[in-house]
C-alpha cells in the first residue's frame, strides 16, 4: 500500500474536482502525469476508476467506493494536522501523574483542581497504584510525576517537597471503653484489634519498623487495603485504625474518632512530587509544581 499513498492522493483530488486538469492546477503536477498515475493505480488494483467524457471524468462503481474511503482517511489526517496546529497555537500539552489513591484522593486532588482550572488545555493522565509501582513507572519514562514520599528517594530522581504527614492510631470512645472494661494497660496490644494497611505499603514499613525498635509486637492485625477503608472501619468499632492524622482532621474535630495514645513516636514523614532529574527543568512540570506549591 506504500507505493500507493501518493497514487491516492492524486486520485482523491481527481475524483475531488471531477477534472484532470483542475486537479493539475491543485496538485501543481502535468495532465500526463496524472493520466499516467490514474493508470497506475487501476493497474495496481485491477479496476477502473474513471470513466473520461467531454466534460472531465466521472467516477466507476469502483472509484466511487474508493473515492468513499479516501475522503474519510484524508479527512482524517486533515483533522490530525488541525489538531496538532491547536496543540501549537495553545500551548496543549500532556501530563502523567502517578500517585497512590491514598495521596490521590487526599492531597492531590485540591492541587489537580487548581491546575486543571489554569490549564484546561493540558492532557492529563492519573495512574494510581503504590509508591513503589509509581517509582517504577517514573524510572521507565511512563509517567512525568510520581506524588510519592521521600524515603528511599532513587538518586536519579529530582524530590519536590509537598507537606509533612503524621502517622497516628485512632478509634471511636466507644470501643476504647469497651477495651478498657476487658483488659488492662498491659494487655492492650495482645487485646485490641489494630487495623492496618498491607505489608507492601510503605506506611505500614514504616511503622512496623518503629514497633520493631520498640521490641514491641501485635498479636491482632486486620489488614486493610486502603486508607479510607481504616477511617470507616475505625468508625464502626472495628478496631484502633493506623492512618494519617492529616486525612482524619474532620473526624477527630467531631470525636467521630479519637487519637489513641501509645508510647511510640513516629517522626512525621514528608511527601512530595519526585520526576526524573533529566525531567526537572520541563515547562510543564515547572508550571504545574508552580500551581501545586502556591500559597493560597
Amino acid at each position: 500500500m506504500e507505493q500507493n499513498l501518493s497514487l491516492y492522493y492524486i486520485f482523491h483530488t481527481v475524483a475531488k474536482n471531477g477534472n484532470i486538469s483542475q486537479a493539475a492546477r491543485e496538485l501543481f503536477i502535468s495532465q500526463p502525469a496524472i493520466s499516467k498515475s490514474i493508470s497506475k493505480l487501476e493497474q495496481n488494483l485491477n479496476v477502473q476508476l474513471f470513466k473520461r467524457g467531454s466534460r472531465g471524468v466521472t467516477l466507476t462503481p469502483d472509484g466511487k467506493i474508493l473515492y468513499q474511503h479516501t475522503q474519510e482517511a484524508f479527512q482524517t489526517l486533515q483533522s490530525g494536522e488541525e489538531a496538532l496546529a491547536r496543540r501549537q497555537t495553545l500551548g496543549i500539552s500532556q501530563l502523567r501523574i502517578g500517585v497512590s489513591t491514598t495521596l490521590c484522593k487526599y492531597i492531590l486532588l485540591p492541587f489537580l483542581k487548581r491546575y486543571i482550572q489554569a490549564n484546561p488545555h493540558v492532557k492529563i493522565s492519573i495512574s494510581c497504584q503504590s509508591t513503589y509501582q509509581t517509582l517504577a513507572l517514573l524510572d521507565e519514562n511512563k509517567i512525568d510525576i510520581g506524588l510519592v514520599g521521600e524515603a528511599g528517594m532513587p538518586k536519579n530522581f529530582s524530590f519536590t517537597p509537598l507537606q509533612d504527614i503524621q502517622d497516628i492510631f485512632v478509634a471511636t470512645e466507644s470501643y476504647m471503653e469497651h477495651l478498657k472494661q476487658r483488659t488492662d494497660n498491659e494487655d492492650f496490644y495482645q487485646t485490641a484489634t489494630f487495623m492496618m494497611l498491607d505489608e507492601e505499603n510503605i506506611t505500614r514499613q514504616y511503622v512496623n519498623r518503629v514497633f520493631l525498635e520498640q521490641g514491641m509486637e501485635l498479636s491482632n492485625i486486620l489488614e486493610v487495603t486502603t486508607m479510607d477503608l481504616l477511617i470507616e472501619f475505625a468508625k464502626i468499632d472495628m478496631g484502633v485504625a493506623c492512618v494519617i492524622r492529616e486525612f482524619v482532621e474532620e473526624e477527630l474535630q467531631k470525636k467521630e474518632l479519637v487519637e489513641v495514645s501509645l508510647p511510640l513516636h513516629f517522626e512525621p514523614r514528608q511527601i512530595g512530587f519526585a520526576c526524573r532529574k533529566e525531567d526537572a527543568g520541563s515547562t510543564v512540570i515547572q508550571n504545574f509544581y508552580q500551581i501545586c506549591l502556591q500559597k493560597g
